[in-house]
């Protein structure tokens, strides 16, 4: 049964919320302590987090970003706050959905299970991309290198997923941009540049080092 933490501080949502996910099989639970939230959610480690903007001590921002700095845990934000500049800084964190209240419940369960579906895959039958020892888990998001591997944001994936489809070839910009439009993700160039960057470090950090290059005026090529 997955379990998913609700961090939101509205009583009447927190409930509805509860009672609406239990209904589907989930193991869904609302924490209050909100000063030590982060650290309640890295020692429980549920395997999905609805996460709303504005709440006591910390607002969401702060709380995704200082959870993603230990664990991958999926995260999608789920708040009444609407500009797509909300919308950018929450993918920019390392948010994996972000859904806008007052929301179809249905609409939300749907992107619940994609999420966990793309995070929680089994390797052994998903598709994988491979280019020179860097594989792809299409199912989970998940990419790997030798025996060391990180689980990438949405952003990420689609990215790298694109350059792997790509490889050898320069994807420019533009195309980048066009890619992640049509699949639902509002990107602008500062939030692909802040993508591609966090995705370098990550594969750096598994050791396929110098994988991605910019080619000035052109795009990026995956080598």
């Amino acid at each position: 049964m997955p379990k998913i933490m609700i961090i939101e501080d509205n009583e009447n949502i927190k409930k509805e919320l509860i009672e609406f996910l239990s209904r589907y099989g989930y193991e869904a639970y609302a924490p209050s302590d909100f000063e030590n939230i982060v650290s309640i959610a890295l020692k429980d480690e549920p395997n999905l987090i609805l996460l709303d903007i504005n709440l006591p001590y910390y607002d969401g921002y702060y709380i995704c970003k200082e959870i993603r700095k230990q664990k991958n845990i999926p995260i999608i934000i789920v708040t009444s706050r609407d500009s797509e500049m909300d919308e950018i800084m929450s993918m920019n964190f390392g948010a994996d959905d972000f859904v806008t209240k007052p929301y179809n419940t249905q609409i939300l369960l749907a992107r619940i299970t994609a999420v966990l579906r793309r995070t929680s895959g089994n390797d052994s039958d998903c598709e994988i991309v491979e280019h020179k020892g860097l594989k792809l888990n299409i199912a989970n998001g998940r990419v790997s290198f030798n025996e060391s591997g990180s689980d990438l944001t949405k952003n990420e994936f689609k990215i790298l997923l694109c350059l792997m489809k790509n490889k050898g070839c320069i994807v420019s910009r533009e195309d980048l941009m066009d890619y992640l439009w049509n699949s639902d993700l509002y990107v602008d160039d500062n939030t692909l540049s802040v993508n591609v960057t966090r995705l370098r470090k990550k594969l750096q950090d598994i050791g396929f080092k110098d994988g991605i290059e910019t080619k000035r005026g052109l795009g990026y090529i995956l080598l």
